[in-house]
């Protein structure tokens, strides 16, 4: 079975940082896509960032140069390292996989951002 297992979400002030992290099984990951979606309540999710099979990247200008999308295929994980966190940061992000014909999900990690 397919599983994408988050972690790293937390509460943290504002201007500080976090990692999170999603490790998939269940797939060859290295001929995945891999993305960071996040929904605040009340709100559509967004897509945050991705990283192609290749390494090459794409943010949300609300997060560029601050968010950094990272994957190691090694290890079957996707990393998405935030700095200067914002109140607006907060939301719950979901690890998002996929390929050309199918996308996978994980369950999601909570990430508040406060003072």
């Amino acid at each position: 079975q397919v599983q994408l297992v988050e972690s790293g979400g937390g509460v943290v002030q504002p201007g500080g940082s976090l990692r999170l992290s999603c490790v998939v099984s269940g797939i060859i990951f290295s001929s995945h896509f891999a993305t960071w979606y996040r929904q605040a309540p009340g709100n559509q999710r967004e897509l945050v960032a991705g990283i192609s099979t290749g390494g090459r990247t794409n943010y949300a200008d609300s997060v560029k140069g601050r968010f950094t999308i990272s994957r190691d295929n090694a290890k079957n994980t996707v990393y998405l390292r935030m700095n200067s966190l914002k109140p607006e940061d907060t939301a719950v992000y979901f690890c998002n996989v996929f390929d050309s014909i199918t996308h996978y999900w994980g369950q999601g990690t909570q990430v508040t951002v406060s003072s």
